[in-house]
């Protein structure tokens, strides 16, 4: 089997990281864990685990994430955030295809767990995570928030769900969505993307009948209607500071 480096950036993860760690045995030849100022047991948990502990400052999510692929032993990184592990199917899919990679790069879905439980339509499914690739092919971006994996060559399909077990209340959840909002306001404003009074008033609608209706988030119960409207919040308030920022710089 290709050996797998698997990277993961942390902050404060010592109650998760464990986990996901844990997930990744028997694919992992080696776990870099790439921290940016944890002040709990992330370290101890890492290390007793076997896990290589880099420290280091904080650039932003895509940069990060880059770093982390960087200091990899291995070609091939699995890249994954603390509070993500992998689904016994998802790891036996990628387990095959390292025997035998048919792609440079493999995405998969993910599912993410909201109000205690696992979302499977709407917003919050599939969720389509493109993070096990051969780095000489494929790269973070460079974007502070809502970073992604830029790729040049065909992109293969594992089966089998990355679970995201945030256990973070909805006051949390909300505190850095706010904080995400703002980034992505700021990186939007900078990139030279037009924002207007219609945008803001259509978008939450729109996303709200997409994801609510058209792939069937009501399906989801209660989690999947507080998840979509929370999306749908988000959306108004990134191009109300976008609004808000412009018209401050043009005073």
């Amino acid at each position: 089997m290709n050996p797998v480096s698997v990277v993961i950036i942390t902050k404060n993860a010592g109650s998760v990281v464990g986990a996901c760690i844990d997930s990744v045995r028997g694919l992992a030849d080696e776990v870099v864990v790439l921290d940016s100022g944890s002040n709990d047991v992330t370290r101890e948990v890492c290390e007793s685990r076997g896990a290589r502990f880099v420290e280091t400052d904080w650039p932003g999510f895509g940069p990060q994430k880059q770093r982390a692929v960087q200091a990899a032993r291995n070609d091939w990184v699995l890249c994954l955030d603390a509070d993500e592990r992998l689904s016994p199917a998802l790891l036996d899919s990628m387990r095959k295809a390292m025997a035998q990679p048919a792609f440079a790069a493999y995405r998969f879905a993910r599912s993410n767990r909201f109000m205690g439980r696992y979302l499977k339509f709407g917003e919050g499914y599939p969720d389509w995570s493109l993070r096990l690739f051969d780095r000489r092919v494929a790269h973070w971006s460079d974007d502070v928030v809502h970073e992604k994996v830029l790729c040049s060559v065909p992109v293969g399909t594992l089966a089998g769900d990355l679970l995201h077990d945030s256990a973070e209340t909805l006051a949390s959840y909300m505190t850095k969505q706010n904080r995400y909002t703002s980034l992505a306001a700021s990186a939007a404003l900078i990139e030279g993307r037009r924002v207007s009074v219609a945008r803001l008033l259509l978008s939450p609608l729109v996303r709200f009948v997409k994801f609510y209706f058209l792939r069937a988030g009501f399906r989801d119960g209660l989690p999947g209607l507080v998840h979509i409207l929370l999306g749908c919040f988000n959306s108004f308030a990134k191009y109300a500071k976008m609004l808000e920022q412009r018209r401050t710089g043009d005073q």
